[in-house]
C-alpha cells in the first residue's frame, strides 16, 4: 500500500515559518479538507499541515 501522507511518526522536519526543527508525534487525515495534519513532540497542543513543513536533510 502506498503511503499518502508525506511524513511519519518520529520523522524530523523543519517548520517553514520559524525554521525550527521538530519531531512528528502523530498524523491525522482530515477528510473534509482532504489534508493531513501533524502534531509535534515539542509542542503537542499545536497541529500543522504538510505545506507548513519541509523535510530535514
Amino acid at each position: 500500500m502506498k503511503r499518502r501522507n508525506k511524513f511519519e511518526h518520529n520523522d524530523i522536519v523543519i517548520l517553514i515559518d520559524t525554521g525550527e526543527r521538530v519531531t512528528i508525534n502523530k498524523s491525522c487525515y482530515v477528510a473534509k479538507m482532504k489534508k493531513y495534519t501533524y502534531t509535534v513532540k515539542e509542542n503537542p497542543k499545536m497541529f500543522y499541515f504538510e505545506e507548513e513543513m519541509k523535510e530535514f536533510n
